[in-house]
């Protein structure tokens, strides 16, 4: 009797087990002792209470994202330092200098915390508000307090396994401001954004907002923090700019105020972050726990491993599957593409294509369905399209964006005359088909939402059967599995909340100051003279708007500026959102701010902007869809079935004559200058919609593989 490979065997050969693990960031601290289970604690309560609220007990809708926010912060602050940690096994002494800054800091906190404590406590026993001082020597030690410790952390490096002294103020700090918005929640709702906020209110959301820049900067980068400054600026800049961008100007009470409301912080990023995002990013922390993540890469190998460039297929299938649950494009690529990328370049692709193909394939993780990386959820709360249907819409985009990177994969790999993996290496597929039940979290998902349950509700669920499922494999989840995930939840959120937070200031300048709609009016003019014109601007303010920043943050900034517009010009919503959200994720491939393209240059140890221009090549066809969705509705499920299935046909057979032009092979063999350019021409025909043009394509295609036919039977006859 033969011993069969076990999947967790065959796995530890390609070294898929943990694939799924997020990495640690150069600046999260890793705790331990009683300081890591206060963190651990934490976070698993701010996860839980998400859970608790979306599913037993709601909270009142301000209040609700007014936890949200701060709770993030506090988080944020206590597993993230300032700068790239010190991780060397010696602790950091506090120096001489630094105490001068500790002790105004720490007093100004202390101070600020009593008061508000003091406000809180009057209130709750005598029925009373406290009295004027209170909140004006509450608003000034919270400032002061605030600006100390956020210098103090630029400047001062703390160790891994410690909270630096100044980010224990910025933890405080978030829960101060906290707690006055809840304090004076009734006449908050009355006054921010109008004359009548006043100097306390401003410091307090002047101090709000500096705290969620701050967390920004140290999550996602300085790229989305310059965006968010030069939209602060205008709004103060205005009155001094000339024509389109000139507004009347606003007071700093005003502006700050204005920003923490439901226009602004509070909006529809924070709606979507404080429900959505944390839900489905605890569903992607329990597959991890349950380890049905890496049942995901690990089927990809069984699957795929051993065909024509087989890993390269696999990042196609597995980041694609990943990059639908995690939602951000490097993210994506770090997981999956540290063992994807090796491997490529093991079976013969260059170094500079590997990078590219796991970033292509990474970055359209975010437009897969059912989750699309959290951007199906901005797109429902911001045009009031049911979630459903904007999930249906995308699965034909999302196909043809997959099917093209798989060709380009195929054809890449016949060019190069790769071989796949040994099968000794890989998982046996038949085993791997045996544990197919660990599909079930994603199955239930689907199938929970399409029968008519709330999206909170089939998340739920589906998290759920993630802990059952991993009942019938070794990564059983107990309690204490249970509450890892809760806490990788709340770890794996941060960065998605402060991001949607610090898009709602972006969201919140561009209602006050109205630059949207003066943005609108100018596509509306381009559009009279070319509406192909006036898309092509609408994708290149995309994209600039979506350079260097995460996914959700570039899509929840786009639709602000440029949907509308496209909207104004007779574009229905959903086409307009779905050209915009587009490409604001292919912003992550786009040179020369590609931040997925980096990320896997780094694993590939090659040249970062070439590698760029790879990836921005293998996603080429995703940058034509979009223009599809225009000419030819039924692409977004739009109109009568035979009219979706001709185009879906049709726009397939030009992806693979786009790929076969990008990659210079067409059916069995090499194609010159010539029929690379006439396969392009029939591809963009192909790909255009219209019976006309799909039979010029036909044509033109048919007119090269002629070509190609008689140039190889040619051959035999030349060398004979």
């Amino acid at each position: 009797m033969t011993h069969e490979i076990q999947p967790e065997q065959a796995a530890s050969k390609i070294g898929t087990e943990g694939v799924s693990d997020i990495p640690i960031a150069h600046n999260e601290r890793v705790l331990s002792g009683l300081l890591g289970q206060t963190v651990f604690a934490a976070c698993v309560l701010f996860t839980a209470m998400h859970l608790y609220a979306l599913n037993v007990s709601p909270i009142e809708t301000w209040a609700f994202r007014i936890i949200h926010v701060a709770g993030g912060l506090a988080v944020g602050f206590a597993i993230t330092a300032a700068m790239t940690l010190d991780r060397s096994p010696g602790d950091l002494r506090i120096r001489r200098i630094e105490w001068f800054a500790l002790i105004p800091a720490v007093a100004a906190i202390a101070y600020a915390t009593v008061t508000i404590l003091y406000a809180w406590f009057v209130r709750e026993t005598q029925g009373t508000p406290p009295a004027a001082w209170v909140f004006v020597h509450m608003s000034w030690a919270l400032a002061i307090a605030t600006a100390i410790a956020m210098i103090s952390s630029w400047v001062w490096r703390s160790s891994s396994r410690s909270i630096h002294w100044a980010d224990a103020v910025l933890i405080v700090a978030s829960i101060i401001v906290a707690a006055y918005l809840l304090f004076v929640l009734q006449r908050w709702r009355m006054a921010a954004g109008t004359p009548f906020a006043g100097q306390t209110e401003f410091i307090v959301s002047a101090v709000g907002v500096a705290l969620i820049m701050e967390l920004t900067r140290r999550v996602a980068g300085l790229a989305l923090i310059a965006i968010t400054a030069v939209f602060l600026v205008y709004a103060f800049a205005g009155p001094y700019l000339p024509g389109l961008l000139e507004h009347r100007g606003y007071s700093a009470s005003r502006f700050f105020t204005y920003l923490y409301t439901d226009n602004g912080i509070l909006g529809a990023t924070t709606a979507v972050s404080s429900t959505y995002i944390i839900l489905f990013i605890t569903f992607a922390a329990f597959l991890q726990a349950s380890r049905v993540g890496d049942y995901f890469v690990n089927f990809a190998f069984a699957a795929a491993g051993r065909t024509r460039g087989g890993p390269a297929k696999v990042a196609v299938f597995a980041s694609g599957l990943m990059g639908m649950i995690n939602g951000t494009s490097a993210g994506n690529v770090v997981a999956t593409g540290s063992l994807t990328i090796p491997l490529m370049k093991k079976v013969g692709y260059h170094p500079r294509s590997a990078g590219g193909i796991e970033a292509a394939a990474s970055t359209g993780g975010q437009i897969v369905p059912p989750i699309m990386g959290a951007g199906a959820f901005i797109m429902a709360e911001v045009t009031g399209i049911p979630y459903t249907e904007i999930a249906i819409a995308a699965l034909i985009p999302a196909a043809l964006y997959f099917l093209s990177i798989y060709l380009m994969v195929d054809l890449e790999a016949r060019r190069g005359g790769m071989q796949g993996l040994p099968r000794d290496q890989l998982p046996v597929f038949r085993q791997m088909v045996k544990q197919v039940y660990l599909f079930l979290p994603i199955i239930i998902l689907v199938g929970t939402l399409f029968m008519g349950y709330s999206v909170i509700r089939a998340g739920t669920l589906a998290m759920i059967s993630a802990a059952v499922v991993s009942w019938f494999t070794p990564h059983w989840m107990g309690p204490k599995a249970l509450l890892n995930a809760l806490a990788l939840g709340a770890r794996m959120a941060i960065p998605l909340i402060a991001v949607c937070a610090c898009a709602g200031i972006i969201v919140g300048v561009i209602a006050l100051t109205g630059v949207g709609a003066r943005f609108a009016s100018m596509l509306l003019g381009i559009a009279d003279a070319s509406h192909l014109l006036a898309l092509f601007f609408a994708m290149c303010i995309s994209i600039l708007l979506g350079m260097g920043m995460p996914t959700t943050a570039a899509y929840a900034v786009a639709a602000s500026v440029v949907a509308p517009g496209l909207q104004q010009i007779g574009i229905p919503p959903l086409v307009a959102h779905f050209f915009v959200f587009y490409y604001a994720v292919l912003s992550a491939i786009t040179p020369p701010v590609a931040l997925a393209g980096y990320a896997a240059a780094a694993i590939a140890n090659t040249d970062p902007l070439k590698t760029a221009m790879t990836s921005f090549k293998f996603g080429l066809a995703a940058f034509i869809v979009p223009f599809m969705f225009f000419y030819s509705p039924e692409l977004l499920m739009q109109g009568s079935w035979g009219g979706i299935l001709r185009v879906v046909i049709t726009a397939s057979v030009g992806i693979y004559l786009l790929a076969a032009s990008v990659q210079g092979w067409f059916l069995n063999g090499g194609v010159n200058f010539v029929q690379r350019i006439m396969l392009l021409a029939a591809a963009l025909s192909m790909i255009a919609g219209g019976w006309m043009t799909d039979l010029i394509g036909i044509g033109i295609g048919g007119l090269v593989f002629v070509w190609q036919a008689a140039a190889l039977k040619a051959k035999p006859t030349i060398s004979g």
